[in-house]
C-alpha cells in the first residue's frame, strides 16, 4: 500500500472510534467555547472589542483548544497500548505522523468553526466579507499548528509532565504561525484597500512554515519514535 492509503486507514481508525466516543470533540468545541466567553465576559458593557482584539481571541481559542485536543489524541493511544502496536507493525511510521497530523488538523478545524460563530455572534465581527482568505489563513495555520504539536505529542510519550512539556515545547515554536494567522485576520477584518495584499503575504508565510515543518515532521518522527517500538 502506498503512504498515503495506509495513512488515510489509520485516519480512519481515529475517525470512528471519535465518532463513537465523541470525547475530544466535545472537550475541545467546550473548552473554546468556555475561552470564547471569558473575553466576551470581559468586555461586557464597556466598549465593543477592535477587530485586533477580535482576532486575537479566536487564535488564542484555537491554540488552546489545540493543544487540549492533541494532548488527549495521544493519550487515548497510549492507554490501549494503540501506539506501541502501530510502531511494531510494518506501515511506515511517516503514515503514523500524517493521519495523526490530518486527524487533529481535522478536530481544530471544527473548533474554529464554532469559535468563529461565537466569535461573530458575541463580539459582532462580520466574517462572511473575505470568508476565503480567512479560512485559508485558519487552515494553514491549523496545518503548521498540528505538524508541531503532533510530533511532540507523539515523542513525549514516556515523560512523565507530558501534559506540562507539550505546550512547552510547542508554542515557542508554534508563535510564528499565531502571529501571521492574528495579523492576517486583522488585515482583512479591518476592511482597508491594502487588506487582502496583507492577507496574501501572510499566507505565503504560512504555506513556507507549513512545508518546513511537515518535511521536517515527516523526516524525524522515524528516528524520535525509535526507541519507544
Amino acid at each position: 500500500m502506498t503512504l498515503v492509503r495506509q495513512a488515510a486507514l489509520l485516519l480512519w481508525k481515529d475517525v470512528v472510534v471519535e465518532l463513537r466516543a465523541k470525547e475530544l470533540v466535545y472537550a475541545t468545541v467546550f473548552f473554546a467555547a468556555i475561552v470564547i466567553l471569558v473575553f466576551a465576559f470581559a468586555f461586557l458593557g464597556g466598549e465593543r472589542p477592535s477587530v485586533d482584539v477580535s482576532a486575537g481571541v479566536l487564535w488564542v481559542a484555537m491554540a488552546l483548544a489545540g493543544t487540549l485536543g492533541i494532548g488527549r489524541a495521544f493519550e487515548r493511544e497510549r492507554e490501549g497500548d494503540t501506539m506501541r502496536a502501530l510502531l511494531l507493525s510494518p506501515m511506515p511510521r511517516a503514515a503514523i505522523y500524517l493521519s495523526k497530523l490530518v486527524a487533529i488538523s481535522l478536530l481544530m478545524l471544527l473548533v474554529e468553526a464554532v469559535s468563529a460563530t461565537l466569535l461573530s455572534l458575541l463580539f459582532g465581527v462580520s466574517l462572511t466579507e473575505h470568508l476565503l482568505p480567512l479560512c485559508a489563513l485558519l487552515g494553514l495555520g491549523t496545518f503548521g499548528f498540528a505538524a508541531v504539536a503532533a510530533l511532540f505529542g507523539a515523542s513525549l510519550g514516556r515523560a512523565r509532565s507530558r501534559d506540562v512539556l507539550l505546550p512547552l515545547l510547542t508554542y515557542p515554536i508554534v508563535v510564528p504561525i499565531l502571529i501571521a494567522g492574528t495579523r492576517g485576520s486583522v488585515a482583512l477584518l479591518v476592511g482597508q484597500p491594502e487588506g487582502l495584499a496583507t492577507a496574501i503575504w501572510w499566507l505565503k508565510f504560512l504555506v513556507v512554515f507549513d512545508a518546513i515543518f511537515i518535511t521536517l515532521g515527516l523526516w524525524v518522527f522515524d528516528p524520535i519514535m525509535r526507541g519507544d517500538s
